[in-house]
């Protein structure tokens, strides 16, 4: 960790940010190893106090003091009371800090509020985000494992599916075999659609059943050792697809395939997504590709680099992305198919 707060300090000394206030959960987290989410959107376990002149602090209740002092010197764990917003700020103030740096893109409007009523208020860069961005051989293996593990999910509910089940239940089983593999939560809550349902890239699963001779889509992830997977996948249930699921599975499977063979350094994100729309207008199809080719991933499911048209990056090695192409047709459903790809140093590893 100390090594992640050094390159903290240097992004920080670079860009003239005097005092970061750390509040996202995955950030929070990735500095200090305390507490990798928050209960809900109005409640915070804590937060970290950064400064290139000064001793650096963990902010929390009295909750969470002895699991903060597992992961920080103990002499600069401050628990604050209530109201906690306005005592965070008295107590940054009271170390001579005027101007502190936020985390505007995780803080709700009320904090930033109540913490510009005594503090001289900065918006931050995402410096942490920014160096997450790039894994490192730890979050690597974590990774790969995660990853196993949705393999191996996949495997098991795969020859388990049958006419009769609901996407209710799909979902209840994925969530069963994750938990059962090791996994301590789901990475998001799964998307399974049967038939027509297949066509809404973001399905809620319901009580749809599924029907012999269907499509089924997938999408799923767990969280193991703190880390997410992520991976699509769409079959047919059954023994006769239909011409026209194989002629889409066939263009979404080309389509990745062709992306993920210009994953490597010094390509850019948006070249990844073009690639795999050019393909599709190719074929006449580019107009059911409705969502970017894929997303950073790591501590959290969606997380930079973005794999799309806006605010394109250059991939480096270590960087973990997916590719994940989709088609989709109310008519009858859609076809995903995502794999989690790393940036090595000459090209690229699929999980």
């Amino acid at each position: 960790m100390s090594q992640r707060i050094d390159a903290l300090k240097e992004l920080m000394r670079r860009q003239g940010v005097g005092a970061l206030l750390v509040i996202h959960p995955a950030n929070r987290f990735y500095l200090s190893g305390f507490e990798l989410h928050d209960g809900q959107c109005n409640e915070s376990s804590g937060c970290l106090l950064l400064r290139t002149d000064g001793p650096d602090w963990l902010l929390t209740d009295a909750r969470f003091t002895v699991e903060a002092w597992r992961h920080w010197p103990e002499e600069h764990v401050h628990v604050y009371g209530s109201p906690r917003v306005e005592k965070i700020a008295e107590f940054v103030k009271s170390l001579g800090v005027r101007e502190l740096w936020v985390e505007t893109h995780a803080m709700c409007a009320e904090t930033y509020l109540e913490l510009g009523k005594s503090l001289e208020l900065r918006t931050a860069p995402r410096l942490v985000e920014e160096l997450r961005t790039v894994k490192d051989e730890g979050e690597l293996a974590a990774l790969r494992a995660s990853c196993a593990l949705n393999h191996r999910v996949y495997e098991a509910l795969e020859s388990a599916l049958a006419p009769g089940m609901t996407e209710r239940d799909v979902a209840w089983m994925l969530e069963r075999l994750f938990r059962d593999g090791g996994a301590e939560a789901l990475s998001f809550a799964p998307i399974v659609g049967f038939g027509p349902n297949g066509a809404l890239p973001h399905a809620t699963p319901g009580e749809a059943r599924l029907q012999p001779e269907t499509p089924v889509l997938i999408d799923m992830g767990g969280r193991l050792g703190g880390y997410c997977s992520d991976q699509t996948r769409t079959w047919w249930v059954g023994q006769r697809p239909s011409d026209e699921f194989r002629r889409t599975l066939n263009l979404v499977r080309e389509a990745q395939g062709l992306a993920i063979a210009r994953v490597a350094p010094g390509v850019s994100t948006d070249e990844l997504h073009a690639t795999a729309r050019e393909h599709f207008a190719r074929h006449g199809v580019a107009d059911r590709f409705t969502h970017s080719l894929g997303h950073g991933i790591g501590l959290e499911t969606h997380e930079a680099p973005g794999v799309g048209p806006v605010r394109p990056t250059i991939l480096r090695p270590g960087m973990v992305i997916t590719v994940e192409p989709g088609l989709y047709y109310p008519s009858w459903g859609g076809v995903r198919w995502e794999h989690m790809v790393v940036v090595t140093e000459d090209g690229h590893e699929v999980l």
